[in-house]
């Protein structure tokens, strides 16, 4: 797969000449729905003989429009985690456009000549929820009288679960519960975190549970503080684990939030180890414990839990 990071106005000598099916959206969690949207321009692609191309932002449009700042979104999935699944989905071609004030101002019209007709594509693909400017004229209904017959429109009928449609609001909500297994139904695969190990208090190593203090990517979107049953990937290497989102406020008060991950089975340093978090099974809440001994006893009950779970579910 090829990532072309495209910056309005765009030089057409960075757009290949290949003839495309582009599939449209923001994609942030690149969840059930986002990848009905992709497999059905992968199998147009493939049935036409054309490369398959997606289009998608650096980060949220709300940062131009000033309803957000861009150090208080959080995303289900970075721009790298996109890639990732990206390329698993058999893309060629990921555009990733940053969203600007000067491309913001594209007109509707501006838009499809620029981005759809100017990209190549011979078929564009989308929700039927998605717009590419105000929704009450740049919306799927309006999207062909922009084509001009220049190009095949194939809307995605909305993807639901329970009668639900998924989304990835409901998947931040669920998040926000911890219901982690409901993340990955809904998602297709396990909710993961990238980040870097750093150095903590090592107080874990005086209880017999020594951690990695994971810093996780600024923009990642977090679970719900507790404890978790988690896998964490260290060197191309899966390991099991538990992990809690909290203040470690059995000791102190007001202290920063850490992921801290006890990795099971497991006895390396791995400070400034580049990590992979994915996120099972939410055990319990964080507590505070009278003494030390308590706290251990916790431990050591979250461990067998940990194990048990993963037991059950690889069989």
């Amino acid at each position: 797969m090829k990532t072309i990071e495209i910056h309005h106005p765009y030089s057409r000598e960075a757009i290949p000449d290949d003839d495309v099916v582009i599939a449209l959206g923001f994609f942030d969690g690149v969840h059930r729905g986002h990848q009905k949207v992709i497999n059905t321009a992968k199998k147009k692609a493939d049935e036409l003989g054309l490369k398959l191309a997606v289009m998608t932002f650096n980060h949220h449009p709300s940062v131009v429009f000033k309803k957000n700042a861009v150090s208080e979104l959080r995303y289900l999935t970075t721009v790298e985690q996109k890639k990732i699944q990206m390329e698993r989905l058999g893309v060629d071609y990921l555009y990733v456009i940053e969203f600007t004030s000067a491309f913001a101002c594209l007109s509707p019209q501006e838009f499809v000549d620029q981005y759809i007709v100017g990209l190549h594509a011979k078929v564009a693909v989308a929700g039927f929820d998605y717009t590419y400017g105000k929704k009450d004229i740049a919306n799927m209904e309006t999207l062909p009288t922009f084509a001009q017959d220049r190009f095949e429109i194939m809307e995605i009928a909305k993807e639901t679960a329970a009668s639900e449609k998924i989304s990835s609001t409901m998947i931040r909500q669920m998040m926000s519960a911890g219901d982690m297994e409901g993340v990955a139904h809904y998602l297709g695969y396990h909710y993961q975190i990238n980040g870097i190990v750093v150095h903590g208090d090592k107080r874990g190593r005086t209880l017999g549970f020594p951690t990695a203090n994971v810093a996780p990517d600024a923009s990642s979107l977090l679970p719900k503080g507790g404890v978790y049953a988690v896998k964490i990937k260290v060197a191309h290497k899966w390991y099991l684990g538990m992990a809690q989102i909290g203040y470690n406020i059995t000791f102190e008060k007001d202290r920063p939030m850490t992921i801290e991950v006890n990795i099971l089975d497991f006895d390396q340093d791995i400070y400034g180890e580049h990590v992979v978090v994915e996120w099972h099974h939410y055990l319990r809440d964080e507590q505070k414990f009278d003494g030390i001994e308590g706290l251990i006893e916790q431990l050591k009950a979250d461990q067998v839990n940990t194990e048990d779970y993963f037991r059950k579910i690889e069989g």
